[in-house]
């Protein structure tokens, strides 16, 4: 086959292709505020909400983050995330259950932080809300599941909810629009590598 039958094969594909692409995105109608799941094993669930809240914040939106868990130890996206216009930060957790070893204190903090995911749901204004280590909350009781998926359904209609953590509970997959499972198929970890500042935190 020729240089341009190549290239004409290759266009008349495209040109389908495009057809079908077309015609798929001029039958989704519907706009929404999201509840979207980032959870499983794999590394980059906080990672990528992260990057939902930088892709809002280019679009001229307002972010809220309530970090859940994470709190005690500083991370390197907070402070410049946490500096731009219309990003709101609150780190609220205490640290993972084994550091704390007192689960009335981690009861309390989950508390407290869900108590300030509800007033920034509330937020006229707010396009997105990053619920950041939800699903380590919810695995461990610190609240209960249903009080959290009914108030996250019921959240204002234009608002997108990212919720991370590993081992999302059924009840939080199945009122979601979008889960993502991170699957872990090879980490550092286990080759002796220790978590380093700027990939880890």
């Amino acid at each position: 086959m020729t240089e341009d039958a190549e290239a004409a094969r290759h266009r008349e594909k495209m040109q389908k292709r495009k057809a079908v692409q077309d015609a798929e995105v001029a039958g989704k109608t519907v706009e929404k505020g999201l509840l979207m799941v980032h959870t499983g094993a794999g590394k980059g669930k906080s990672t990528a909400a992260f990057g939902l809240a930088l892709r809002m914040l280019g679009r001229g939106r307002q972010v809220g983050v309530v970090q859940f868990i994470k709190g005690a130890w500083s991370t390197g996206e907070r402070g410049p995330l946490e500096a731009m216009p219309g990003l709101e930060w609150h780190s609220m957790g205490e640290g993972f259950t084994w550091e704390t070893q007192d689960r009335e204190r981690d009861v309390a903090a989950a508390r407290r932080a869900w108590e300030k995911a509800l007033e920034l749901m509330a937020r006229p204004g707010l396009g997105l809300l990053v619920l950041d280590e939800l699903c380590i909350a919810l695995r461990y009781d610190y609240l209960p599941v249903e009080e959290v998926v009914a108030a996250l359904v019921a959240r204002p209609p234009g608002l997108h909810v990212v919720v991370t953590g590993r081992n999302a509970p059924p009840a939080l997959v199945e009122a979601a629009d979008l889960v993502t499972e991170m699957k872990l198929v090879k980490h550092h970890f286990a080759a002796g590598v220790k978590a380093q500042e700027g990939i880890e935190f």
